[in-house]
């Protein structure tokens, strides 16, 4: 049993660290706080890291896009704000979900093709779906696009089956945790959409 506890919460201290930041950036998303970012980049710094280590290529090299579209989201937060300073959401085009959906697809296609004929990744095309629909999911949030989580919710799903075969147990209860904050972040912000509001 002991032995269980532990591998759930992790031997490795940046993956314990890089789960904590993790949770506390989605919090703060969910919520529309600015000050999700700095949370965000340090969590991604440490997953370049960790992912690497365990030959997830896909993932790892995400981490250095998701390093730049924080920096980019933040900037964006900043001057989206209404007169009021709270952040306003938004949704998706119907041309540009149907754009999101092709690049998807091709970026999948090209990117697991890539990962298997060049590199010995492990599950290049599982690995490559998270990592293409994060690119998405991520720039539509940096746009606080409101679909961004339907996509989040779609990499979470595939991410928490991945890790686990793969041995990263907290990052793939982290996932988990992400696959609930992510349903809370889409209903918090619908309903504020609905209303018209925006909440800090």
């Amino acid at each position: 049993m002991l032995e269980f506890v532990l591998g759930m919460t992790g031997t490795r201290p940046i993956e314990v660290a890089a789960v904590i930041l993790g949770f506390i950036n989605v919090t703060l998303i969910i919520r529309r706080n600015i000050w999700n970012y700095p949370f965000g980049i340090a969590m991604v710094i440490l997953y370049c890291k960790i992912f690497y280590d365990y030959r997830l290529y896909s993932d790892s090299l995400l981490q250095i896009y998701f390093l730049v579209i924080q920096f980019y989201g933040w900037w964006y937060w900043l001057r989206g704000r209404a007169a009021d300073g709270r952040i306003i959401v938004a949704r998706i085009v119907p041309a540009h979900a149907a754009f999101w959906l092709g690049g998807a697809i091709f970026g999948v296609g090209l990117l697991g093709t890539m990962m298997d004929r060049l590199t010995d990744a492990d599950f290049p095309y599982w690995d490559g779906t998270i990592a293409v629909l994060s690119v998405i999911a991520q720039f539509l949030l940096s746009r606080r696009i409101l679909e961004n989580w339907i996509v989040w919710i779609t990499v979470d799903l595939l991410a928490i089956s991945l890790f686990w075969i793969k041995g990263l147990y907290p990052t793939s209860a982290l996932y988990g945790i992400f696959l609930v904050l992510a349903s809370i972040g889409l209903a918090n912000w619908t309903r504020a959409w609905k209303r018209g509001e925006a909440l800090n």
